[in-house]
Parts: structure tokens; sequence; C-alpha cells
């Protein structure tokens, strides 16, 4: 696992004009639009190394489907992990935080298929190969006509298109994808298959340490 001090990264949020802070406005526009277009009842959603959770949380503080929204979020570390809990709980979401490691399948059972699942802040921080395990297994946590919104570097080499085409080949259409000229990557695709099972004895990933 990375030693990076993630509680001390995620104060670049503090600046509205940092790259972080641009992309999560971009991510945020996404999943509104996502639950904008949902159709009446349960919205399912899990997130994957949710940090403090504030892609979705953001969103869900006063949106009017905020009462249909259902699952969980799940982040390694207590301190991230809590700051979310406390959120959630503070804007009345039904939403689970689990502190754990979120490339664990099982962490993920009861979850899935979701709605709407969030990859937010991972691909940039694993190997290729974990990138392309983690989207092979998206078809476990997504249900048919599901959304995914994930992020990830444009820094060369930009592994982006052969992204796109990792997400073709496991069912999934491509909906959106932010132009490279703004230096970060968000996506969103919407998966046209059928689910499959999740496999509970799963690794999905490695973060990549960093120092």
């Amino acid at each position: 696992m990375s030693r990076r001090d993630w509680s001390a990264w995620h104060e670049a949020y503090a600046d509205p004009d940092s790259a972080l802070s641009r992309r999560l406005a971009v991510v945020q526009a996404r999943i509104r639009e996502t639950l904008d277009a949902a159709a009446p009842g349960p919205v399912r959603v899990v997130s994957m190394c949710a940090g403090e959770g504030r892609d979705l949380l953001g969103v869900l503080n006063g949106h009017p489907r905020r009462a249909d929204v259902r699952g969980r979020l799940v982040e390694l570390d207590p301190q991230l992990a809590d700051r979310a809990r406390r959120r959630a709980t503070a804007i009345g979401v039904d939403l689970e935080v689990v502190t754990g490691d979120a490339a664990r399948s099982a962490h993920y059972a009861g979850a899935v298929p979701a709605d709407l699942v969030l990859l937010c802040g991972v691909f940039g921080n694993i190997g290729d190969a974990d990138v392309a395990r983690v989207v092979a297994a998206a078809p476990q946590l997504t249900a048919t006509g599901g959304t995914v919104v994930w992020t990830r570097h444009r820094r060369e080499p930009d592994l982006v298109p052969t992204i796109l085409d990792w997400f073709a080949a496991a069912g999934f259409v491509q909906v959106w994808l932010s132009d490279k000229s703004e230096g970060y990557g968000v996506g969103v695709h919407r998966f046209a298959g059928v689910p499959a099972v999740l496999r509970l004895d799963e690794t999905l990933f490695r973060f990549v340490d960093r120092g």
C-alpha cells in the first residue's frame, strides 16, 4: 500500500483553483446528471476509494433525489472514512461507509450491482494491469444500464485511450469524456451488459507506492 498521507493530500481541495478542485467539479456535474436522469425509485451507489466522499456527498446535499440514494462508500483511511460517515449523517442520506481496503471485492457484497459506480481517484494510483483488472471487474459492480464515473490523469504515456477500449470490451458504452487539454481525465460509461456474479475473494488492485 502507498505511504502517502491521504488526509494531507485532500487539503488541496481547499484551493478552488487546484487541479483536484477543478476535477471534482467535473465529477460532481457528471454525478448530478446521472441522478437527474435516474428512473423513479431507489438509486444504488457504490464508491471505491471514496475518501471523504466529497464527490457524491457534495452532490447529494440538497439534491431532490437524495432520499432515493442507497449504497456504500469504501475507504481504507480511518480519518477520511470517519469524515465521510459524519457528513453523510449530517445531510441525512442512507449511505454506509465501510472502513476497509477498497481493493477487496468482498467489501461490495450486498451493495452491488449498483446504478452508479464511482471509480474516482483510483486509476491514477495503481498500475496499468490493475486498472485493466478493475475495469474487467466492473460488470460485477454495475447494474444493467448503470453508470460508471471514473478518473485518470492525462500525463504521458496516456492510458485513457486504452481504458476506453477496456471498458468497451467489458460491455460498456462511452457516454462522456473530458477534453485532454484539461490535464485530467473524467470518463462516464454506461453498462449495456448483464451483471456478473461478484467474486468475493478477489484483490482488484494494489496502490503504487509513491513515497
